[in-house]
């Protein structure tokens, strides 16, 4: 029974769906149609004569020879001093200009007249003309002239009015480009109006609910209770408790903080309003705090609904630091309004604010306090398990081979957002179909992986012979040292050809955990420096080519001494500023003779562990030149061959300290 029930009510979805979607697919009428319809009739009316009489044209000797001179002329009608029109006699039409009026000439032409018409040039000449053909001919009929004066009043309307229709529709794109898409209509009346797309319960634009979501499980739980308050809220008020007024994501960029919040949309079936940021700003004063309002006081015209910001840093910036030295304070204004709506409505009106950004250490702090936002949902990048989720969602469509394990997929990405994951899968995709697969490989996906890790291979760069030999020992370096120090990142693989910028590469396997110790960052930084300490112990000099390990290893040297006092002479001392909001923002936070200290500790720090990969490096130099003519060779090795020259991973405690 419960199972019929269920049918019929997806049936019943499914016809409203339907019905909506014939309803969106009916053409709009657009407006611009209805002005160039009404443009064309005017020009229509202006160019083509639509009276009943269509006369022919004439030339003079024709009007002279074929009908003057043979009697047929009637009258002569001289309209505005500048066109004659010509009448035929009556008793004349039946017998010789049928083809007139009858439909088998080339115009039809009412027996009325006039038949035919002339320019005339000036009224003197052509009076002359006739007189001279009476003179001539005295025995023809003198021809009746009449003058007649017309006024086109539609024209002359037309004639001064037009310029100005010009001018105003000039005038009215403009402002209309300079109102963008801003309200309704785009028109600058409407800019103050919000640019929320707005998605009622049940619209089909939003399919996405929390089964599309891989991962963020603990994300899912607050994210639901949400849900569950607009669905129901008496569960909670009958309590006494109060609806939170509004939750905020943060989390590094592409690990779906978007799509948790489309998800929301898709579960809770209330109206929601989805906007950017960015869309309260405009060049014009008091547009962002106007689209506040306007945006809040359509949700209230909903209730129940959610409101979802992306983005939010874009206005919520602390304010004071907004604009530097700038006098423009329109995001702070955009701001300020912000802050009294979110605090302002009631307290069980059923508004819920969702937003969503990666820089929540530079919002402004009356923006995170109970009340507003009252639940910060740290959205962070997905651990082994949700990788793994991740790439069962997105490789249901892709047709791959049954022996891929999606365990093996996870293991090779740590540090990828869902995003990256997503295009791991598609890029996957695409190389496979490059070399014309009928389904997608194991190696589609590790060549996929290297593809967005390190960048295209680029075989056809030109390299000389020494630089490639310095490139390999370069990256034997890095690979002795690592294989051979305890904490040092499990090495994958090496090659020497080049990827993106950089001549060669190593991928390693780095461990998933929560803390570091001084004793790990020591054997990264060491295995960072052994690809310069190969060059010198080879080649007695040194290359450019270090230049992204020193970056990396003179980061990690100062976080050392100022960040986690892991330094004994500037000890349990640390000069990070989590909330990015110090006070510190022209000035160092501490003295110039402690600045000396933390230089002076680096220093010494890089040099220790440089020494410490040219004394490793030293004692298996035999080992490591076997390793760089392998790299030679083949330009591709792997952790098995490192195993095959230096052995299994063996540490003793003269190498590893």
């Amino acid at each position: 029974m419960k199972k019929e029930k269920k049918t019929e009510n997806i049936n019943k979805n499914s016809k409203k769906e339907s019905k909506n979607g014939n309803k969106n697919n009916i053409p709009k009428m657009n407006v611009y149609w209805i002005y160039g319809i009404i443009a064309a009739i005017f020009i229509a009316i202006q160019f083509f004569n639509f009276s009943s009489s269509n006369p022919q044209e004439i030339k003079w000797e024709k009007l002279k020879n074929d009908i003057i001179l043979v009697h047929d002329l009637g009258r002569v009608e001289i309209i505005n001093e500048k066109i004659a029109e010509i009448y035929i006699k009556e008793e004349k039409l039946d017998s010789k200009y049928t083809y007139l009026f009858d439909g088998t000439g080339i115009s039809i032409v009412s027996r009325e007249g006039p038949h035919f018409y002339m320019n005339i040039g000036t009224v003197e000449s052509f009076e002359n003309k006739l007189e001279k053909i009476q003179k001539d001919f005295p025995e023809r009929d003198k021809a009746n002239v009449d003058f007649d004066e017309r006024r086109d009043v539609f024209g002359e309307i037309m004639g001064w009015l037009f310029p100005i229709l010009i001018l105003v529709a000039i005038w009215v794109f403009i402002f209309r480009r300079m109102g963008g898409a801003s309200g309704g209509s785009g028109s600058i009346f409407n800019i103050g109006k919000s640019k929320a797309k707005i998605f009622d319960k049940g619209a089909a634009e939003v399919k996405i609910d929390f089964s599309a979501v891989a991962g963020l499980a603990e994300a899912k739980i607050e994210i639901r209770e949400i849900v569950d308050f607009l669905k129901k809220p008496e569960k909670y008020t009958q309590l006494g408790g109060k609806i939170p007024k509004g939750a905020l994501l943060i989390g590094p960029p592409g690990t779906g903080k978007t799509l948790l919040a489309k998800a929301v949309a898709g579960e809770a079936n209330v109206p929601f309003f989805s906007m950017s940021g960015s869309d309260f700003v405009e060049m014009f004063v008091g547009v962002g705090a106007s689209r506040v309002r306007d945006l809040f006081h359509q949700a209230k015209e909903k209730a129940p609904c959610i409101i979802f910001i992306d983005e939010i840093d874009a206005i919520g910036r602390a304010r004071g630091k907004n604009s530097g030295f700038s006098s423009n304070d329109e995001r702070e204004n955009t701001l300020n309004q912000l802050l009294t709506e979110m605090d302002g409505f009631d307290t069980n009106t059923g508004v819920i604010i969702l937003a969503a950004t990666n820089r929540v250490d530079i919002l402004d702090r009356a923006l995170l306090r109970a009340g507003r936002f009252d639940r910060q949902i740290h959205v962070e990048l997905p651990d082994l398990n949700e990788r793994r989720e991740i790439f069962q969602v997105h490789t249901k469509i892709l047709k791959i081979k049954s022996n891929i394990s999606l365990e093996f997929l996870a293991k090779q990405t740590p540090g990828f957002s869902g995003a990256d994951i997503a295009n791991v899968c598609n890029e996957s995709a695409l190389i496979a179909a490059r070399k014309n697969k009928k389904e997608i490989e194991k190696q589609d996906f590790l060549d996929a992986v290297d593809r967005i890790v390190g960048g295209l291979e680029k075989k056809n760069k030109i390299i000389s012979v020494h630089e490639k030999k310095t490139i390999a020992f370069h990256e034997a370096g890095h690979a002795a040292v690592s294989w051979l120090l305890e904490y040092a990142n499990p090495l994958i693989k090496v090659t020497i050809i080049p990827r993106g910028k950089s001549l060669g590469a190593a991928w390693y396997l780095p461990e998933e955990r929560q803390l570091t110790t001084t004793q790990q960052i020591l054997d990264e930084m060491c295995s960072a420096l052994g690809g310069r300490a190969s060059e010198e112990i080879n080649f007695n000099k040194i290359s450019t080519g270090a230049l992204n390990d020193l970056e990396k290893v003179t980061k990690q040297a100062y976080a050392m001494v100022t960040y986690f006092g892991m330094n004994e002479k500037i000890g349990n001392l640390s000069f990070y500023d989590s909330s990015g909001q110090n006070d510190y923002s022209f000035q160092k936070p501490y003295s110039d003779k402690i600045a000396e200290i933390i230089d002076t500790e680096a220093r010494e720090i890089i040099e220790n562990q440089y020494n410490r990969a040219k004394n490793i490096l030293t004692k298996n130099i035999d080992k490591l030149k076997k390793l760089a003519e392998l790299l030679l060779e083949r330009e591709v090795i792997f952790a098995e061959d490192l195993e095959r020259i230096f052995g299994k991973r063996n540490f003793n405690n003269l190498i590893s300290k």
